[in-house]
């Protein structure tokens, strides 16, 4: 066998999935089509963990609960962003009442603490700022936000650490089985294995008679919705501090969560195809006075609202398969990983890896630093004090960490998800091209080779005029 184990995906799921297995001793190799790791992960940085109060589905309800707590764990011990802030959902017509009366009794029954049904001034106690004429609020003090990028590159690298092969640029194209274990064909390599983990959010068939196809999974992709959001500049004066959720009808709601950094985000969903202006008035049906001078950005997302395959039923044989796009997706991840982890530990003859190292190497973030600190990082290292993203203060010193880090950054993408570089209010006007020189040199590469997000964005088809050097 060339692998014990072969994870399909390196998605927040898979990374999650490799660092649990990594704690054995198994020989394990994660297979990624993309250039990166956690591109399923929103370039924002910024999600909900939810507490399962929220959710109807009785099992996505308990992953939620326990990948909940699992993350606050994690996150503490690998310094990722994690701030338990709260959640506040408010309705203002009978409907609306009767859900929310529902859910809190779905919260005591679960056992969920922390969650209560407030009436019109308790919300706007806890929220001042909310616009909207409030009847009921169900306020949750267990939901937090978290920066899932940072938790899947933390997760990744620490299993990278303890030994396990990330593979990155091949894509699947086939999984057949063998009498022993299965032979996984990527469009570069072809591996023998004892156990699949497939998290690819299309389903790959096992072969069966010399056939493979790849086809959608009906059930989920019929519950798509699509999300649109407005990123808030920090300077907005109606902000609100909560994560506030307002529904209007089955269909249309919206949702205001701060960021992990700064600024705060605000999701509207609808039925409708909606411009900016549309989201604008919706988001002003529940805070005042937001204007396009205050959106630093605008994008559009699907997501399922309950819909997750996480399927072992083929164990026996060596094969589990997770698949779907779950709102959740980010909270259930850790819950996931560690009941694959345990049951496949029980189904394989293991034993704990003595050596695993559970510590993830210090990063430096210099906006955070205080002036004393920051100077004895700058006398190290002369980089730390190149300021080369003035909207975010990100350093060339930081750039040059994320890099040349296990599993470090290789497109500017990388660079910017890993640091906040290019996420300001100029969208890195100012800081792209000096991205591209610092990538160059550390890669060793020509500019024209460096690609943006994928090998076919890259950045500059060609030079003009062959020079010595080219000066951006």
């Amino acid at each position: 066998m060339d692998y014990d184990i072969l994870i399909l995906g390196g998605g927040i799921i898979g990374c999650a999935v490799a660092y649990e297995l990594s704690k054995y001793n198994f020989n394990i190799a994660l297979i990624e089509r993309d250039y990166d790791v956690a591109d399923d992960v929103a370039f924002f940085n910024t999600a909900i963990v939810y507490d399962g109060s929220e959710t109807s589905d009785e099992v996505m309800s308990g992953l939620e609960y326990i990948g909940s707590n699992i993350m606050r764990e994690t996150c503490e011990r690998f310094n990722v962003p994690f701030k338990k802030i709260g959640c506040l959902r408010v309705v203002s017509d009978e409907n609306g009442i009767v859900k929310l009366e529902e859910m809190y009794e779905r919260a005591k029954r679960r056992g969920i603490e922390g969650v209560y049904l407030i009436d019109d001034k308790d919300v706007y106690d806890i929220e001042p700022n909310i616009k909207s004429n409030v009847r009921k609020g169900l306020y949750s003090e267990n939901v937090a936000i978290v920066a899932p990028f940072d938790l899947a590159i933390a997760y990744a690298e620490v299993a990278s650490d303890n030994g396990v092969n990330f593979r990155l640029e091949e894509e699947v194209l086939n999984i057949q089985e063998l009498a022993r274990g299965f032979r996984v064909t990527t469009n570069k390599n072809k591996f023998n294995c004892k156990v699949v983990i497939n998290t690819i959010p299309h389903e790959i068939l096992i072969e069966e008679n010399g056939r493979v196809e790849e086809k959608e999974i009906e059930d989920i992709k019929e519950q798509t919705k699509n999300m649109s959001y407005l990123l808030v500049d920090d300077n907005y004066k109606n902000k609100l501090n909560k994560i506030v959720i307002e529904t209007f009808d089955k269909n249309s709601f919206v949702i205001s969560a701060p960021m992990t950094t700064s600024g705060s985000l605000i999701g509207i969903k609808t039925t409708k195809k909606s411009s900016l202006d549309d989201s604008l008035e919706y988001a002003n049906r529940v805070i005042s006075n937001l204007t396009r001078k205050n959106i630093n950005n605008i994008f559009k997302e699907s997501y399922n609202k309950d819909s997750m395959v996480i399927d072992d039923s083929e164990i026996d044989r060596g094969y589990i398969r997770i698949t779907g796009t779950h709102y959740g997706k980010i909270t259930i991840a850790p819950a996931i990983a560690r009941m694959i982890c345990d049951t496949i530990s029980n189904n394989l003859n293991c034993t704990l890896n003595k050596n695993f190292i559970d510590k993830r190497r210090e990063i430096y973030k210099f906006r955070e630093l205080g002036k004393k600190e920051a100077n004895e990082i700058i006398a190290l290292d002369s980089r730390y004090g190149k300021i080369i993203c003035i909207c975010n203060h990100i350093s060339e010193g930081e750039i040059v960490d994320c890099i040349r880090r296990p599993l470090g950054a290789r497109t500017v993408e990388g660079v910017k998800r890993r640091t906040g570089a290019g996420f300001g209010s100029c969208q890195g006007s100012y800081c792209y091209q000096k991205i591209v020189n610092i990538l160059a040199r550390e890669l060793d590469k020509n500019v024209t080779e460096i690609v943006d997000d994928s090998k076919n964005s890259r950045v500059l088809k060609s030079r003009i005029k062959e020079f010595k050097d080219v000066w951006f």
